[in-house]
């Protein structure tokens, strides 16, 4: 099993894992190289250029801010998301950075922070090259690093080695890397896919310590949605996108003690669940990647529907949820992408999507087929969806599309109960399509802002 659940479920920042995770942690990762070669104190400038779709997107997407506060040391996982905005300025009124916090150089964003609109670095839409200098002018180190989503990074070498990002998972006691070795695994081991996914985790630390970092998870993410349920306002960016949660939660408590309930009513508490997490990611707030960023609403919106409208629902329950769709975001970022950069909105709400269905299918005590099957159907239709967000900020239509995404994905968990795991497109299958169709989209359609809905609706 190539990626443990706490590498896709990682705690970040907004509003990008990809463009505002991923650039902080390589930023920060190029200024520990530098360190341990034991050179830091000998460099007088440092400069950060950024290609494809983070030049193109950058801005919206906080890529910008984001290196310089892993130039400046700051961690994702770690920063409080209300020192953002103080420790950027420090840096752009003082024209000055402490690489990791320690050495400090000059620095002007407008001459050592490039945005390159021209030709993309040939590795990965998403690319970043920085460049150290010493006194003399010359450069001491420079480095390529590659954010290949949900808040992953790889060097040039470990891309063109095809290492990618960190993986924990290779010598475990279950280690499948397609669906039908995780089926047959299954029915050999005689365990479900969850508990396949915990032995595999707890070879690395014991179980009680697995199981305490997935409630943590758990936890940042109903916390992240407990804000936005509350919060007002506009979100960041220049869209004046007002924020929508608090006032859809209010509706619906009004309509509990009414007669205006409609049947369907269920659907827009999944919906408003979604909403207030992605409208607290566009804020640049505390979020959960699942199995990113830009789709981070989805699971968590299908969890809160299972413990708040499903007899029986419990924390062992939605323990399971995320193992069982880890496992599934394991398979779909092995084989194919969950990179909105590298294969459209397909791979990133498609992926929650599928990984959604899958674990509430678990929870629900479906069979390691059935489950496999509600992945399947989840992602199969969301197959050649574009990213293509306005103004190259995560709000329209990714907010939306959480929502819609944590919906299907409950739709297609019932679907599969409703079944006995025989069906016709393996996950397998889908998973290679969804592949193939990113690769087969043209580069507009990949979080560029330069086709779809981000030339089409009008700023405003």
């Amino acid at each position: 099993m190539p990626y443990s659940v706490f590498e896709l479920f990682k705690v970040g920042i907004g509003p990008s894992s990809s463009h505002t995770v991923g650039p902080m942690v390589a930023a920060r990762s190029f200024i520990e190289a530098i360190d341990r070669l034991g050179v830091l104190v000998d460099v007088r400038r440092i400069e950060a250029r950024l290609y494809g779709s983070l030049a193109f997107t950058g801005i919206g997407h906080g890529s910008d801010n984001a290196i310089l506060l892993g130039l400046s040391g700051e961690n994702p996982d770690f920063i409080e998301p209300n020192q953002v905005v103080q420790i950027v300025s420090n840096i752009d009124q003082s024209k000055a950075i402490k690489l990791g916090g320690t050495h400090s150089v000059p620095f002007n964003r407008e001459s050592d922070l490039v945005f390159d609109y021209g030709k993309p670095l040939v590795g990965h839409s998403n690319g970043m090259w920085f460049i150290a200098f010493g006194g003399d002018g010359k450069a001491i180190l420079d480095q390529v690093y590659y954010s290949v989503g949900g808040g992953f990074i790889s060097t040039e070498q470990e891309l063109e080695n095809q290492q990618g990002a960190r993986e924990l998972m290779q010598d475990t006691p279950h280690n499948f890397k397609t669906s039908v070795q995780m089926l047959e695994m299954g029915a050999a081991s005689g365990l479900t896919i969850s508990e396949m996914m915990l032995k595999n985790e707890a070879s690395f630390q014991s179980e009680d310590d697995v199981l305490a970092g997935i409630d943590h998870i758990w936890t940042v993410m109903y916390s992240c949605m407990e804000r936005g349920l509350i919060a007002e306002g506009h979100l960041p960016g220049g869209l004046n996108v007002r924020r929508r949660a608090k006032h859809i939660h209010n509706e619906l408590l009004e309509n509990r003690v009414s007669n205006a309930k409609l049947p369907h009513e269920c659907m827009d508490w999944i919906s408003l669940y979604a909403i207030a997490v992605n409208e607290e990611n566009a804020s640049g707030g505390r979020i959960v990647t699942a199995p990113t960023n830009g789709a981070a609403g989805v699971i968590p919106a299908v969890i809160r529907y299972y413990l708040e409208f499903c007899p029986g629902a419990d924390q062992q329950g939605v323990r399971t949820v995320l193992l069982a769709a880890a496992a599934i975001g394991s398979l779909i970022k092995s084989n194919a992408s969950i990179s909105g950069a590298e294969a459209g909105c397909q791979g990133e709400v498609g992926s929650a999507s599928a990984m959604a269905a899958a674990g509430l299918c678990s929870a629900f005590g479906g069979t390691n087929a059935q489950v496999e099957n509600a992945a399947e159907i989840a992602l199969e239709h969301h197959l050649g969806m574009t990213c293509d967000p306005v103004g190259g900020l995560v709000q329209i239509p990714c907010i939306e599309r959480n929502a819609m995404g944590a919906v299907k994905a409950i739709n297609a968990a019932s679907l599969a109960l409703k079944g006995d795991g025989i069906h016709f497109v393996s996950l397998d299958a889908v998973v290679e399509t969804m592949r193939q169709t990113g690769e087969d989209m043209q580069s507009k359609y990949k979080e560029t802002s330069q086709g779809g809905l981000a030339v089409n609706v009008v700023e405003c």
